[in-house]
């Protein structure tokens, strides 16, 4: 039996071994040199990408973690998914690739956009795929079944920014059939180590730190500070940045949180570079045990205050089951706060076109159909 055991032990070490180094979803691996790269950064010390408070995230024990993943796995979530699949409102291929209109977004489910601003097309973490996993069979699947529009069907991609490396931002088979679409990729340190390990050229990856800029013609896409972490396996945690990102031209100043716990930068980021036209802000995936990394949907009322938003938008929602709550718990808690705070509020269908300078149009209690 002892033997047994051990053997059984030896193949799921074995197989684990294989498959993290062989299967292309897990993305590259930071090399000495890009390590000695990154030593400049104040988010880089001792080896791995920090917060601002270096004790996020928490690190749990080994008890802790299978106490976690039980719980994750096993405990039964009153509506954790809808009914049935999401309906999604789907886009006309012609009409995104001849759009010259003004600037407007287009909602995929979950922090997945499509940004159409001053004649060209950005994606913001581009993950169009069926399981937030390394492998359809290591995830439950997406709540809408279809998208928007294909991949395949969209026109030439001038920009796409990501976020931080997790598997519900970053999908390997995404960026795999948008390759021959895409210009350049803008993401924090550290990321483009997947990009380049999934054949896409160094010189069309731009590496940010946090509070960096760059203008790409009429545009400038500034890098800031979210509190998260990163890491595709067990041993990559903290191995590349994460980031929230500023879209801004001449007349449009657009926030996306990425994925962020309620944390100083958000008012520092608001005194910088505020106030916000539109601010997509996380609300979803949250949880008393990992409050730092994910913001309830109250705090994430008061994120919009502090960046002095216009108008703010709850995502990372409405696309996977990730976390405890009920698949509705986010946009009801969000709305509940926003009407208390008087800060407007839209929550627009997956597919809706969401054009900004009539944005309180795409405001929609779709959910509770």
């Amino acid at each position: 039996m002892v033997w047994t055991f051990l053997g059984a032990i030896l193949f799921i070490i074995v197989g684990y071994l294989l498959f993290v180094n062989f299967y292309p979803s897990f993305g590259g691996d930071l090399t000495d040199a890009s390590r000695t790269r990154y030593e400049s950064s104040p988010n880089f010390k001792e080896g791995k990408f920090v917060n601002t408070d270096s004790s996020i995230p928490k690190q749990f024990s080994f008890s802790e973690t299978l106490s976690l993943s039980r719980k994750f796995f096993f405990t039964k979530v009153p509506n954790g998914r809808p009914d049935s699949a999401i309906d999604v409102k789907t886009v006309d291929s012609i009409a995104i690739a001849n759009y010259q209109g003004p600037t407007r977004l287009i909602w995929f489910g979950h922090s997945a956009f499509l940004l159409q601003i001053k004649g060209r097309n950005l994606l913001i973490d581009p993950m169009f795929g069926k399981v937030a996993a390394p492998h359809d069979l290591l995830g439950s699947s997406r709540f809408n079944t279809k998208m928007p529009i294909a991949i395949e069907k969209l026109p030439q991609i001038d920009a796409i920014l990501i976020s931080h490396d997790h598997y519900d931002h970053l999908d390997y088979e995404s960026i795999k059939k948008l390759k021959a679409k895409v210009k350049h990729y803008y993401t924090p340190l550290g990321v483009g180590i997947h990009l380049e390990a999934w054949g896409i050229p160094k010189s069309q990856i731009t590496e940010l730190d946090w509070w960096q800029d760059i203008a790409v013609q009429d545009l400038k896409f500034i890098c800031t500070p979210a509190q998260h972490f990163s890491g595709r396996k067990f041993d990559s945690g903290q191995s590349t940045l994460w980031s929230s990102w500023i879209i801004q031209s001449r007349d449009d100043n657009i926030f996306f949180s990425g994925d962020s716990g309620y944390a100083p930068h958000f008012k520092k980021i608001g005194d910088s570079y505020g106030p916000f036209d539109f601010a997509m802000l996380e609300c979803g995936q949250y949880n008393k045990m990992w409050p730092e990394i994910h913001m309830f949907p109250e705090e994430t009322v008061q994120a919009a205050v502090d960046l002095k938003t216009n108008v703010m938008m709850p995502i990372h929602w409405g696309g996977f089951k990730l976390a405890l709550h009920s698949w509705t718990d986010p946009v009801e808690r969000v709305s509940k706060k926003a009407r208390e705070l008087q800060i407007p509020l839209i929550t627009p269908e997956i597919g809706t076109p969401i054009v900004l300078n009539s944005i309180l149009e795409s405001h929609n209690e779709w959910w509770l159909k």
